[in-house]
Formats: structure tokens, sequence, C-alpha cells
């Protein structure tokens, strides 16, 4: 079995667990929530797998690079890292509700891979072949899946506050400051490795093109998603900015990660043009 057939089979997996922790949430049937997260566990260690695989056929192929050098495997890479996340903060609180608002990212990324992106493994580019592109790419996607969790959460906490007091299925949630607690150490994560992203990549710009920083459209996306998230945790640390505040802002900032990591590609030219086969 290839690493292409193995991820299709982790897109409908991830689809059908996103299903059930969504089911878990409105039913609050306990049983849904250990089938979820049984099914998440077995469906990344089948990505996983598939990810070593992918590495493996690169280098039987005479290519021998990371998966980590188009759209395609950066898609899923982040839908990797979205699950290994998930599931730290799931030991963490010990519960499975985050589950519905986690999860969903990982299918969607997953979709977005097998949709519109083409998965053979192609040969680096000049300007990849260096042992910086694991670093840049590990670190900025580690956070990007920080930052989609924390949207995620964002939105958990709007609806838990619109319907506050009320009985239903918002009542298995977790209390408003547990989860703008778990928001902002999500924001501040992913604010340290986006940082190590942008670092590294500005070292191996050097090594490439012989220049730190080129004001790239990627680079400069980078550099406001940055600024709006040191925004939200400047604004925390000084102002005491908290609850719906926050929660808006780790929406707004995801927003900008999306339009950095995906719309660039389609709608800016610019030296990182080459990342969106």
């Amino acid at each position: 079995m290839t690493s292409s057939m193995l991820l299709g089979i982790t897109t409908i997996a991830y689809l059908v667990a996103s299903g059930l922790y969504i089911a878990l949430l409105v039913f609050r049937v306990k049983k849904l929530g250990t089938l979820a997260t049984g099914l998440t566990a077995v469906t990344f260690l089948v990505q996983t797998a598939a990810i070593i695989l992918r590495w493996m056929e690169s280098y039987r192929m005479g290519y021998g690079h990371p998966p980590l050098s188009n759209m395609y495997e950066s898609l899923v890479f982040f839908s990797w890292a979205t699950v290994i996340f998930y599931f730290g903060l799931e030991l963490k609180f010990k519960n499975r509700i985050l589950g519905a608002f986690a999860i969903p990212f990982a299918f969607v990324s997953m979709a977005l891979a097998s949709m519109f992106h083409p998965d053979a493994i192609q040969p680096l580019v000049p300007a990849l072949q260096s042992n910086w592109l694991f670093a840049h790419v590990m670190t900025c996607f580690v956070g990007y899946a920080a930052f989609a969790v924390a949207s995620g959460l964002g939105v958990m906490y709007l609806v838990k506050l619109k319907f506050q007091g009320k009985e239903g299925l918002l009542a298995s949630l977790p209390e408003l400051r547990v989860i703008d607690d778990i928001i902002h150490k999500t924001i501040v994560f992913g604010f340290l490795w986006l940082s190590a992203g942008i670092i590294t990549g500005a070292i191996w710009a050097n090594s490439a093109w012989g220049t730190y920083w080129s004001w790239d459209p990627k680079e400069t996306w980078s550099l406001i998603t940055w600024f709006v998230y040191a925004a939200a945790l400047h604004a925390r640390f000084t102002r005491g900015w908290g609850g719906k505040r926050i929660a808006w802002l780790a929406i707004i900032g995801f927003v900008a990660v999306v339009f950095t990591y995906y719309g660039v590609n389609f709608l800016l030219s610019g030296l990182h043009s080459y990342g969106s086969g």
C-alpha cells in the first residue's frame, strides 16, 4: 500500500472522527467520546506511518527529502501536528469535547490536500535543497497547528458565552475561565513556535538568496500574523485582556495564518510560490 492510499484513508477517518466528536457534543454520550478518541488515535498512527512511508518513497525515487516540500505535504503535516497538539490538550484537561472544535481542522486540511493538490513526489527545487527545510517548516506548522486549535477554542468560548446559563448541549463545555486559560496558553505555545519558524526562515533565506529578509509576500504576511498574536499577548499581559476579546483575536489571528499559509500562494506571487504545488 502506498503513502497516498494511506493518506486517503486518513482523510475519511478524520471526517468520521470529527462527526463522532460533534455527536459527543450534541448527545453527551460518553461512549461516543471514547470511540472518537480511539479512532483519532488509530488514524494518527496510520497518518504517521504514511508520512514515514512517503519519506522512504522519496529515497527510493532518488530524491531523498522530508515530505514537507510542497502544499500537499505541508497540509498533511499541518493535519498531523494539529492532532498531536489536540491530544496534548485532551490529556491535560481530560475533556474530549475539545475534539469537536479541533479535529475538524485535521479533516479539512487533509481534504484540501487530496482535492486541490497533486500528491506526486517531486524533486526539490534548488532553493529547497537545504538542511533548514525541516527546521523551518516544522516550527512554522507546529505554530500554525496551535493557532488552529486556539481559533476553535475561540469559537467554543463565544458559543458558550452566548448561551451561558441555558441548559442543553452546551452544558458539557468547559467553564468560560477554563476555555480562556486554554486559549491563552495555546496562543503562547504557537507564538513561540512561529517566532522560531520566522527566525529559521530568515537564516535559510540568507543561505539561499543572500538576504535574511526580502519582503516577499509570504514573509510579509508571516510578520503580519506574528504581530497579530504579539498584540494579543501584549494586551493580555499589560491590559488584562481576556474572554471575548482574546477569543476574537484567536479567530482573527488564524484567518491571518490561513492567508499566509494558503492564500498568498494563489493570490500573490513571490519567492515562495514554488510551494503551491
